[in-house]
């Protein structure tokens, strides 16, 4: 008898998930039905699929969304994040499984109660960041435990990169993800940190200048800078006596200094609109933010705000995103600033067709055995295939392929609302996704404690 997986949403981080899944089809009794607001977008190879059909569907249709659940043995969301407690509250009225790659949100938290006493299993941040990051952390983790080991320092660190053969601009950057997200990173409140026994905060005008530096063996040197929140798994990973608690993104170096130059000008902000921005040309756009000069050019006085000179690779940066172009117009209406930042920056930053992009994680763990310090540090790099096959729908994809099927032959079988940080999950995915060369290389170094007053 065919077991029935229902997916909601067929965008970019989908392709590896279908594949799998489709993949393992026949040896693995499954019938997938993708149900999307465009399914005809779908390759030829998925709609033709023997185990595949596909079903147009708006997810605010209640009827069709609820129907479609109702025929599962098990759903997968890959909506936008807050779509999916539509799709949740469906499977708990129909007693169905449920996978996402998202954070688990207020909303869904609440429905744990409902999904134990069901026996569901709704298994959340299941992708890359979070996912692989959770799992492989735990796993670590526990492995230090296990050995007697207490743990101090925690920092993990992910980014989505372009890979070099295909890092072809001056800020070594393309979007491999929701270009929204990269606009507005590090925005809604001071990051906040641990660092030995200390809280740290870094305003958000002041995030992209408070940068680490991390060596990637074979890959070179990267940065990043901390995400919001790095306390937020402290209860999580059970790491409420560690010293230092850290997580961030990683950049190649340079691109959050020239970052921080649209930050200081407000090009990020999104919090108002701008009436007349149809239309408006690129130049036109940069001088909205700075002051009148009846005799400076727009290239002057931006360089003056700055503070940078005409010979600084930070200048260039700006002229090759055509900021200062009088013919190139903005095709939005009533829009902000980070809307309009984001449209500039998609014509310069998005994948070609044959790009590759890059994933690389990286952590690092400090702890106390046998009363001596010690640190092991462990990296991921995966590089993708090309725009469609991407290192990022690969890493996000994947995981949640594989905890479905682990869910529908009942390898994982702790019911609730949950994150990866169980053995019973992270052991078998993170076993699984060696075979598709997603694995972390693990080294000792000497331990980098930090002298808290600094």
């Amino acid at each position: 008898m065919l077991r029935k997986i229902v997916i909601f949403g067929a965008g970019k981080s989908t392709s590896y998930l279908l594949d799998y899944l489709l993949e393992k089809s026949e040896e693995e009794k499954l019938h997938l039905t993708i149900c999307d607001l465009f399914p005809e977008m779908l390759p030829n190879k998925i709609k033709e699929h023997k185990a595949c059909s596909t079903l147009k569907l708006d997810i605010f249709n209640e009827t069709e969304r609820k129907n479609s659940v109702k025929s599962a043995d098990i759903v997968i969301s890959m909506l936008p994040a807050h779509l999916h407690i539509n799709v949740a509250k469906d499977c708990i009225e129909h007693k169905k499984h449920l996978v996402t790659a998202s954070y688990v949100s207020d909303q869904i938290r609440e429905l744990d109660k409902k999904a134990k006493e069901y026996g569901l299993i709704f298994m959340n941040e299941i992708g890359v960041d979070p996912g692989i990051d959770h799992m492989s952390a735990m796993q670590a983790i526990d492995k230090i435990r296990k050995k007697g080991g207490k743990l101090i320092l925690f920092e993990s660190f992910t980014g989505g990169l372009v890979a070099p053969q295909s890092d072809n601009n001056l800020w070594n950057y393309k979007f491999t993800w929701n270009p929204r997200n990269v606009v507005l990173a590090g925005q809604g409140g001071a990051a906040k940190f641990f660092q030995e026994g200390t809280y740290k905060y870094i305003p958000y005008h002041k995030l992209f200048r408070r940068t680490e530096f991390l060596d990637v063996e074979g890959h070179g040197k990267f940065e990043a800078y901390a995400n919001r929140d790095s306390l937020k798994y402290r209860e999580a990973y059970g790491l409420q006596d560690a010293l230092t608690l850290y997580r961030g993104t990683i950049r190649r170096v340079g691109f959050s200094k020239g970052w921080n130059m649209f930050v200081q000008m407000g090009m990020t902000d999104d919090s108002y609109t701008i009436e007349n921005s149809e239309g408006m040309s690129y130049r036109e756009f940069v001088n909205l933010f700075l002051s009148y000069s009846p005799t400076d050019s727009v290239e002057l006085k931006m360089r003056h705000y700055l503070k940078i000179d005409q010979d600084d690779i930070m200048w260039d940066k700006l002229k090759e995103l055509n900021l200062f172009d009088d013919h190139k117009k903005i095709t939005l209406k009533n829009a902000t600033p980070a809307q309009i930042l984001q449209q500039i920056l998609e014509e310069s930053w998005t994948l070609g067709e044959h790009d590759k992009d890059m994933i690389v994680m990286y952590h690092k763990f400090g702890y106390v055995l046998n009363g001596k310090k010690r640190q092991i540090d462990s990296n991921m790099v995966v590089i993708g295939e090309n725009r469609t096959h991407t290192a990022m729908s690969k890493t996000v994809g994947l995981p949640v392929a594989m905890a479905t099927l682990f869910i529908l032959n009942k390898k994982i079988t702790t019911p609730g609302v949950q994150i990866p940080i169980n053995k019973e999950a992270y052991e078998p995915i993170l076993k699984e996704l060696e075979n598709y060369d997603i694995k972390f290389k693990e080294f000792k170094v000497p331990y980098l404690g930090y002298n808290p007053n600094v």
